[in-house]
Order: C-alpha cells, then sequence, then structure tokens
C-alpha cells in the first residue's frame, strides 16, 4: 500500500502526467503552502502541450527520414500483364517482388525512383512462397539505392511501420500501420499459402504488390504481398488488414535466386501430389510424383484426399495451408477415399518443396 499526496501539497498529482511525459524538464514551481497551485496548473498544461507537440514533430521528422531514405530503394515494376512494385536488393541490379507481378510475363521493365525506365528480364521465381527476382539488364551508369534487409524475427507486435510501393501505378506512395499480428498463415487462393506473415494495418492495394514494408530505422521487415478480403464486402479487400512475407524469409529466397538460378533449399514441405478441386467440395489427388514422398508412402492417383492429421480439407487451398505449417522431414497422417471406394490412412513423411528455375 501507499499514501496518495494530500491536497494543498503542491498539487502532486497534477503534476504526476508532467513528469512522465518531460521528466528531464526542472520543477516549475516550489513546493510551500499550495498559494501556487493555479499558477502551477497553468504551467503544467503549457508544459504537457509542448512535450506532446514535441513528440508529434519528432515522429513526424522519423517518418519523412525514412522515406526519404528509403523511397530510393523501391522500384516500379511493370510486365505486358500489369503493374507492381520491387525493392533493388544489390548493386547488381537485382531486384526482389512477388512471383504474382511477374508470373507469365514475357516483358518487363523497372522504372527506379527517378522516373527513369529500363528493361530487366526474369531471373528466378518460387512462386510456393510469393518471391521472384529481376535483373536491371544493364546497369551501367545507374547509381542504385540498395534497400536494406532487416531481421524480421526481431519484429514485435504494435511496431510502427510504412508500406512505400506503387499502387494503381502512383509511384512512391506512402501508407502507416503497426504490425498488427505475428506468424499468419494466409492462402493466396491459388495453391500457394505463405507461412509467418507479418499482420500490418497499413495500407496494401493494387500495385502495392513486392514493395517494402519498413519500420522506424528504415530498414526492411517485410513484402506486402497481399490484403485481406471480406466476403460481406463482395469480396473486396478489408481495411487494414495486410500481409507482407518477411523480410529474411524473403531474402533468404531471393539470394538463393540470384546463386542458383533457383531456390535450393526452400525450407517448405513437400507431399510429391497434383491436387484439383473437386466442383461438390472435396480435393482429388490427380497425379502422384515417382518417387516422392506421397508415392513412398502408397498414394495412389484418383484417390480423394479427405483429412491431414484429422483435419478435414475440402480444397486445395486447405491443403496448401496446412503443409505450409509444417517442415521437411516432418510426418503426416492422410486420411484417403481410394479409387475403389475405400477408405485409406497413411503415414508421409514430408520432403523438401522443389525449387523452379527461370523459365
Amino acid at each position: 500500500m501507499f499514501d496518495l499526496p494530500r491536497a494543498g501539497q503542491c498539487g502532486a498529482v497534477k503534476r504526476i502526467a508532467m513528469l512522465i511525459i518531460a521528466a528531464a524538464l526542472p520543477v516549475l514551481a516550489s513546493c510551500s503552502d499550495g498559494s501556487s497551485s493555479g499558477s502551477s496548473s497553468g504551467a503544467t498544461s503549457a508544459v504537457e502541450q509542448s512535450a506532446t507537440q514535441n513528440v508529434a514533430l519528432r515522429l513526424q521528422r522519423t517518418f519523412e527520414e525514412v522515406v526519404k531514405n528509403v523511397s530510393p530503394a523501391v522500384v516500379q515494376i511493370e510486365t505486358d500483364h500489369g503493374l507492381g512494385s520491387g525493392e533493388v536488393f544489390d548493386s547488381d541490379g537485382d531486384v526482389v517482388t512477388n512471383n504474382h507481378v511477374v508470373e507469365g510475363a514475357t516483358k518487363v521493365a523497372v522504372t527506379l525512383a527517378d522516373g527513369t525506365s529500363h528493361p530487366a528480364k526474369i531471373l528466378g521465381t518460387f512462386p510456393a512462397g510469393d518471391i521472384a527476382v529481376v535483373k536491371i539488364t544493364d546497369t551501367s551508369g545507374l547509381d542504385l539505392t540498395v534497400a536494406r534487409f532487416a531481421d524480421s524475427s526481431k519484429v514485435e507486435v504494435g511496431e510502427m511501420v510504412l508500406a512505400i510501393g506503387n499502387p494503381l501505378g502512383l509511384r512512391s506512395s506512402v501508407t502507416n500501420g503497426i504490425v498488427s499480428a505475428l506468424h499468419r498463415t494466409v492462402s493466396e487462393g491459388n495453391g500457394a499459402a505463405l507461412p509467418d506473415t507479418i499482420q500490418t494495418s497499413a495500407a496494401i492495394n493494387p500495385g502495392n504488390s513486392g514493395g517494402a514494408l519498413v519500420d522506424m530505422t528504415g530498414g526492411v521487415i517485410g513484402i506486402p504481398t497481399l490484403a485481406a478480403t471480406d466476403p460481406q464486402l463482395g469480396g473486396g479487400a478489408a481495411p487494414g488488414i495486410g500481409f507482407a512475407i518477411p523480410s529474411s524469409t524473403a531474402a533468404d529466397l531471393a539470394q538463393q535466386i540470384i546463386t542458383h538460378g533457383k531456390v535450393v533449399d526452400s525450407h517448405r514441405a513437400f507431399m510429391g501430389v497434383k491436387l484439383t478441386d473437386i466442383p461438390s467440395g472435396g480435393v482429388g489427388i490427380v497425379s502422384v510424383e515417382p518417387g516422392g514422398p506421397a508415392a513412398e508412402a502408397g498414394v495412389k492417383p484418383g484417390s480423394e484426399l479427405l483429412a491431414i492429421d484429422g483435419r478435414p480439407v475440402r480444397s486445395v487451398d486447405d491443403v496448401s495451408v496446412i503443409l505450409a505449417q509444417h517442415k521437411p522431414g516432418d510426418t503426416v497422417k492422410l486420411t484417403l477415399m481410394t479409387p475403389d471406394g475405400k477408405k485409406q490412412t497413411v503415414q508421409v513423411t514430408l520432403g523438401e518443396y522443389p525449387g523452379t528455375p527461370a523459365g
């Protein structure tokens, strides 16, 4: 227990807030018989207002500095299919982006923050992780600003962040928010699932994909990739719910693509089957990769996949989300309906998801 200060003790209760906000400021009124409490209250109010304004101004200047330093490293990627974003990964002209930004493209160009456009080529992709690297084909005379990738394992919920990219073709646009959650596994709706994503309230719009989610030091902590959709809005984007691939994951995959032309160590689990959605609801096994994990366990083409580890699966996305939560070497239990109508349970030891070379 502790005693609250009594009335007449220089308005001590009122000054607690002021002392917390501006602990380094000198005491403006001395303790006497309480006769100065009125002037002290006015002084406290002025100090509090000044301290709040100073905090706001420092935050504003931090935002300005981050945008100034990071924006030159964020580029616009134009393909024959549309627009997206990316960031300069190294001084050799390698640019990391999302796979869905360049998927199926035959022509690629990179527009730098200064507005100059440069031909580029797809160096390699990893669709399962929605990461790709494009390379500016001629960097002679270019003074490229390289993005600084931070350690995303140190990101904390509540951190203030900025998303920098090219939404709707508006180059170098900035939105702000916080880190809302960590370690989300999200489905892209195309059979690809992303593990350990960073959820953010910073607005992510079409064209932001592949851009930069940065912290207040200017470090890239994530690659903005998709926004949540709300069925009640007719499938429109749910405000304030976006997801980014962690920067450490993106940097690892990008470096592998640059070094090997493909991802050689995905850290992603692989079952070795080709799946399809059954119109009536369910997942059909179209084919089984010879020598793959499923084949080794005796899984046959034409079977229906009913559940994984007891969790019912009703779509290919369901399977992708579950597998994204596993690592190579994990063992899962598949519940199947075989082509002859018999129920079967098999144990599958998952393998390593293979990389995809540039086409």
